[in-house]
């Protein structure tokens, strides 16, 4: 077994599918679109293994009144990027766009080495060796 895909709503659908695209190594399946439901998605695939996020957009999803990654819910995800150095190169390139990093490149009390990053819209990811 595996998780086949993770969805998260967003607000500025092609805003969230750019930053996972110019980051991660990823691609991007087509647009989809229910226009009587108003829902729109886009999945982003990782590696050969075909992991997907899913980013979806419908205007009346309730915004979460929380500080993400602190309510109830996912409280962030993971991307592995390959290695140490490449989590220092990618959050300093993060860094240097505006993107807020939350944590700094450490190895942590669980033993992975990682940093963390607020994505465009403020959930955290946590990009690891």
């Amino acid at each position: 077994m595996k998780i086949e895909h993770l969805a998260i709503w967003v607000d500025d659908l092609e805003t969230m599918r750019a930053f996972y695209l110019k980051y991660f190594d990823t691609n991007s399946g087509g647009k989809y679109t229910n226009e009587k439901n108003q829902y729109t998605a886009y999945f982003i695939y990782f590696g050969e293994e075909k992991t997907r996020l899913e980013l979806m957009n419908k205007p009346n999803i309730a915004p979460n009144i929380g500080q993400r990654g602190f309510t109830k819910g996912i409280a962030h995800f993971t991307i592995s990027v390959g290695g140490k150095e490449k989590v220092n190169e990618l959050t300093e390139i993060l860094r240097t766009d505006g993107y807020t990093i939350f944590s700094e490149p450490r190895t942590t009390g669980d033993g992975y080495y990682e940093s963390v990053v607020l994505d465009p819209e403020g959930n955290y990811l946590e990009i690891s060796a």
